[in-house]
């Protein structure tokens, strides 16, 4: 089959053709650009993988620019993502690679996500892992995500906070202000404080936060991750997950 190469001369002279602005347009006459049109068509008919080619390369592309956007929004905004005083961090504090997952309690992915996270946690105790209320879903998530931010105001070692989370996430119903009330109740927390807390600015500012390293990074839904200088969309396994760690850890998908 000829090369795709071949063919980048014919399309660069259609699209001249078709524009009205163009000198180089202007400058085939009506017959030139019949002919050049004829060649293009009844090439494309007799080789049509040549469009499967051309759009694996653009799929190519497209995904390359993609991970150079994340690279960059991860890069600009590497200290708020893994050092904000507003992270709630599990794990180990003082780990070698920072897993940072985006979340919302709405999210029926996230609840497999959330068992993921606790197997990583356990089988690998270098692992620090931050954790973002990332409320996408509904009015009963960002409620929810509210309660979240007010229950790690009060928690700041993260153990009560990692209960909440873990009762919340997988529980029956839709996740609401209620539902996270009862949760915070459940597992301790002052309830009195609690409902002070869900007015304080740290409640609205840590949420805003949390929205604009996801716009950053061109993250539009739950579960995504942060791992080393990946980003990750999309409840993908453990599996995936442990490779991705183990790259930003030593480079290769194994260490």
């Amino acid at each position: 089959m000829p090369s795709f190469r071949l063919l980048i001369p014919a399309l660069f002279a259609l699209a001249l053709c078709g524009a009205p602005l163009s000198a180089s347009a202007q400058s085939f006459t009506d017959t030139q650009r019949g002919d050049i049109e004829a060649i293009i068509r009844n090439y494309l008919i007799a080789h049509p993988e040549v469009l499967e080619e051309a759009m694996t390369e653009l799929s190519k592309r497209q995904a390359a620019a993609e991970v150079a956007k994340h690279e960059a929004g991860v890069a600009k905004h590497a200290d708020a993502i893994f050092n904000s005083p507003r992270n709630v961090t599990v794990g180990n504090k003082d780990g070698d690679v920072t897993f940072v997952e985006f979340f919302d309690y709405n999210c029926g992915y996230c609840k497999r996500a959330m068992l993921d996270m606790m197997e990583l946690m356990k089988s690998d105790p270098k692992l620090k892992v931050v954790l973002k209320e990332f409320p996408v879903l509904s009015a009963g998530s960002v409620e929810a995500a509210q309660v979240g931010v007010a229950v790690r105001m009060q928690d700041p070692t993260g153990k009560k906070y990692l209960d909440f989370h873990q009762k919340l996430l997988t529980g029956r119903g839709a996740a609401d202000k209620a539902r996270a009330m009862a949760v915070a109740k459940e597992v301790g927390l002052d309830m009195a404080k609690l409902e002070k807390d869900l007015n304080s600015p740290e409640v609205r500012s840590t949420l805003e936060e949390n929205f604009k390293l996801a716009e950053a990074m061109g993250m539009n839904g739950t579960p995504s991750y942060v791992i080393g200088k990946q980003v990750v969309i999309g409840a993908v396994g453990v599996e995936a997950l442990r490779e991705k760690i183990s790259n930003a850890r030593c480079g290769k998908a194994t260490c």
